[in-house]
């Protein structure tokens, strides 16, 4: 069984770590089932394990916190939610990239419940959208925003850290960052889509989407 656990408010980053490590260890040892955990964080920057010192263009702006999960820097808020995902991989089969994969494959599946159709790119990390309503690019192709990052760590076959997706954040906190070392391509949310989605919706979604993903 998969425990899911949504924390209201602002839920502070390192409170947030500390609980997702102890969870971790207690899985890995069998003494604690698997958990999803859905958060929104205070404004806030991250640096993954890849992020670049000139990729963070705003120190001062939020406050910058070291992280283990892959990736580069990312930006949690208001508005934002973060599914951490604590998965036993043990038992859901020993292979990391099959693994990013359902972590989109979730994403994606969640964002078409209303409608969207988010996307892959290789090369670009995270889950994306074709830009139907903008403008072309200089270079005549359709442009593409960012709307949902991912980010993990697996220790003992057990992931930990997760997903985030932009419900109604303010997307010019982004501008203190290269989110995830991209510089040519924007960010959105389903709000600035022009869909009146509410956090609580986002969940129901993420639940569907997971038992439709994961099989559980």
């Amino acid at each position: 069984m998969v425990e899911w656990r949504i924390s209201e408010g602002l839920t502070d980053y390192d409170f947030a770590v500390a609980e997702m490590e102890a969870r971790a260890e207690a899985i890995a040892r069998g003494e604690a089932e698997e958990l999803i955990w859905l958060v929104e964080h205070p404004p806030l920057y991250t640096a993954g394990t890849s992020a670049k010192r000139e990729d963070l263009v705003d120190p001062d702006r939020f406050p910058v916190y070291e992280s283990k999960r892959g990736g580069q820097y990312t930006y949690h808020g208001p508005g934002q939610r973060v599914a951490y995902a604590m998965l036993d991989l043990n038992t859901r089969g020993k292979d990391v990239r099959k693994f990013v994969a359902d972590m989109e494959a979730w994403v994606i599946a969640a964002l078409a419940e209303f409608n969207v159709t988010g996307e892959i790119r290789e090369g670009r990390v995270g889950v994306w959208v074709v830009r139907e309503d903008k403008p072309l690019t200089i270079t005549g192709a359709k442009p593409e925003d960012k709307i949902a990052a991912i980010g993990l760590r697996v220790r003992k076959w057990v992931s930990f850290h997760g997903l985030s997706i932009n419900v109604e954040p303010d997307l010019s906190h982004f501008g203190g960052i290269v989110p995830c070392g991209i510089r040519d391509h924007g960010v959105t949310s389903l709000v600035d889509l022009g869909l009146p989605v509410t956090m609580e919706d986002v969940d129901i979604a993420l639940r569907r989407a997971f038992d439709e993903v994961f099989g559980d």
